[in-house]
């Protein structure tokens, strides 16, 4: 009887102990199976569930517009007085919903290459407005003009047109006409073949955005849809920020930082965006880069909204400007296992250099150069409702479940190894005495 005791305990023991080591070894051999057939289908190539959500994805992506709207024209053209803006928005646009084109993978770089069709549709529902509206904005075409056309004699002519058109440092514009382009009448009246529509995404509708190059994570997971080149140049990085819950899903958010817009002695790889001294008081001015060289010469700056982390020159010549991180900062919501991003909101400031100009009579009395912030933009997206669900019963639901079915293992493995021990060896004890 004695021996039935004894043989029951230890029997227990050894089950409880193997419980534990199978809770342990099931761990991180659980963990590795679900986690390498979730990464089998994150990876971008062909027959892949992320690849069929990839090329057209299932996610509303809008597109808001805050338009900053001058209040003192008159007094800015003739003064040379502070510019005070006003920021109207946002107006609202779904964008992204066209299917990716010319979709190439490249095996050897384990990058896949594409084109972006664009497309904007307006949404008044998330709007303030309509496309109709009108803003008091900085003329384009007249701001860019002494850049484009430094000869003096070329700008006399060029004045002489400016003047026939009764065009002036400002101008008044609908939202659809900033944004999508209209005909110039400065422009309209040169004598010879230039592009007279004028727009800040002018042209738009029924082009195409790229070529974008993205990882397409079959050598490391964690590199899966992250841009390793932009019409052929590298592009702008994050970094990690911090841990955040999603819709029940843990996520890493990363952040654009500061030294992206830093100035090249702060960051030497903006060097390239440093193309003269005078605007750029020796290179050293940071928060803005000059982008003129992808927009034909064109005097264009970007920025984070409000001139967020930038110089306090640009924004002392401005007023009505109010930086906030929170508002104006760009960040991306990713998923740590699949490296899927799951929000997002990409926020960036689009200005126009102005300067003086002796033989432009719209421009002769400014006294200092104005880098003038025409509107600022928040491209955002984030996994619906029912896409949430989905994924946290796909991917995050099988690992919590495993997790739990390992720690029940381990415990109550452990439990039962040493309640069976004590036991025996309570019964030992007794035998003994």
């Amino acid at each position: 009887m004695g021996c039935n005791r004894n043989c029951g305990l230890i029997a227990g023991a050894v089950i409880g102990a193997v419980l534990a080591v199978f809770g342990g070894i099931l761990m991180p051999v659980g963990d590795m199976l679900i986690e390498k057939t979730i990464k089998k289908e994150v990876v971008l190539e062909e027959g892949t569930t992320a690849f069929k959500n990839w090329v057209k994805t299932g996610t509303d992506v809008y597109r808001q517009f805050w338009i900053f709207d001058v209040q003192n024209p008159d007094e800015v053209a003739v003064n040379s007085s502070k510019i005070k803006v006003k920021q109207r928005g946002p107006y609202t646009y779904r964008v992204r919903y066209l299917a990716k084109e010319n979709i190439t993978q490249d095996p050897e770089t384990h990058t896949v290459s594409f084109l972006q069709p664009n497309g904007a549709i307006f949404e008044p529902s998330l709007s303030v407005g309509t496309e109709d509206d009108t803003f008091t904005i900085l003329n384009l075409a007249v701001a860019a003009a002494p850049h484009l056309y430094p000869n003096s004699f070329v700008q006399g002519i060029l004045n002489s047109l400016i003047k026939k058109s009764k065009s002036s440092m400002f101008q008044n514009r609908t939202l659809k006409e900033l944004l999508w382009g209209y005909t110039d009448p400065f422009l309209n009246l040169v004598p010879y073949p230039v592009t007279t529509t004028v727009g800040v995404f002018y042209p738009y509708n029924n082009t195409a955005d790229g070529i974008y190059k993205v990882f397409n994570g079959k050598d490391d997971i964690s590199k899966v849809a992250i841009i390793d080149t932009y019409k052929g140049k590298k592009s702008i990085y994050a970094v990690f920020g911090a841990e955040m819950n999603l819709k029940g899903i843990p996520v890493y958010r990363f952040v654009l930082p500061s030294l992206a817009f830093a100035s090249p002695l702060q960051n030497p790889d903006n060097h390239c965006f440093c193309t003269e001294k005078i605007i750029s008081k020796n290179c050293t001015l940071y928060g803005v880069l000059d982008i003129g060289k992808c927009k034909e010469g064109k005097p264009v700056y970007i920025s984070l909204p409000h001139f967020l982390h930038g110089s306090p020159e640009l924004a002392e010549p401005i007023e009505g400007l109010s930086p906030n991180e929170e508002e104006h900062s760009t960040y991306l919501d990713v998923e740590p296992i699949t490296g899927f991003t799951l929000r997002f909101a990409k926020r960036l400031q689009v200005n126009i250099l102005v300067k003086p100009a002796r033989r432009i009579e719209a421009l002769k009395d400014l006294k200092h150069n104005y880098i003038v912030p025409i509107l600022w933009l928040n491209e955002t997206g984030t996994i619906g409702d029912e896409k949430a669900e989905m994924f946290k019963n796909q991917v995050t639901g099988k690992i919590n479940l495993l997790g739990l079915v390992e720690i029940v293992l381990l415990s109550v493995g452990v439990v039962m190894f040493i309640a069976f021990m004590i036991s025996y060896c309570a019964c030992r004890s007794k035998k003994i005495n």
